[in-house]
């Protein structure tokens, strides 16, 4: 007897099962759509927050249906915890991609700055690298940007999360997911 299809999107139920691992160099930095579509990626577990509360508090359901309980704790419980360790993990993931790049841009900054410093003779090369400055500034203001877009993004998730998960709090003992808990306040 086949099994039962799983209705909607898979993708947007849950991360995909063969994930692609990107490997982010400084040349994925300088490609600015190539970094966005990256963040994009990113980003679908806190645009689909709401339903995938929904569906993790249902498999959570099912799952005690078929398991006689799971140990008496709360499925709602279950669900968010499960759903909070996801979103954490993910922002992580995002925040360490945005600051990676950030770096990378401010190093190729300096570096430039330096160089021009020292071409005060040769006006076409000075003027280059000039171009190459304002190039890396745009870079650098968008990608530092993109924090404060992680902030916002996380206290809008934070929020659709506690509308939902109205008695979960995050376990002591991860620092950084309390910090980002309480941020969002």
């Amino acid at each position: 007897m086949p099994s039962k299809p799983q209705l909607g999107s898979l993708a947007v139920q849950t991360p995909s099962s063969r994930p692609q691992v990107v490997n982010v160099s400084p040349s994925t930095c300088h490609d600015l759509s190539l970094f966005k579509e990256i963040l994009r990626e990113y980003r679908k577990l806190d645009d689909t927050i709401t339903m995938r509360l929904n569906r993790a508090n249902a498999a959570m359901r099912d799952q005690e249906r078929t398991q006689d309980g799971l140990g008496g704790e709360n499925v709602q419980n279950q669900a968010c915890a499960y759903l909070w360790r996801e979103l954490v993990g993910n922002w992580r993931r995002r925040t360490q991609l945005v600051e990676y790049c950030a770096n990378v841009v401010d190093e190729d900054l300096k570096e430039k700055r330096n160089v021009s410093q020292g071409q005060s003779n040769d006006p076409i090369s000075w003027r280059k690298t000039q171009v190459a400055i304002l190039v890396n500034q745009v870079k650098r203001n968008q990608l530092h940007n993109e924090l404060t877009v992680e902030a916002i993004i996380r206290k809008r998730s934070v929020d659709a999360f506690r509308s939902r998960c109205r008695y979960f709090v995050p376990p002591l003992t991860d620092a950084e997911a309390r910090t980002m808990w309480n941020s969002g306040q």
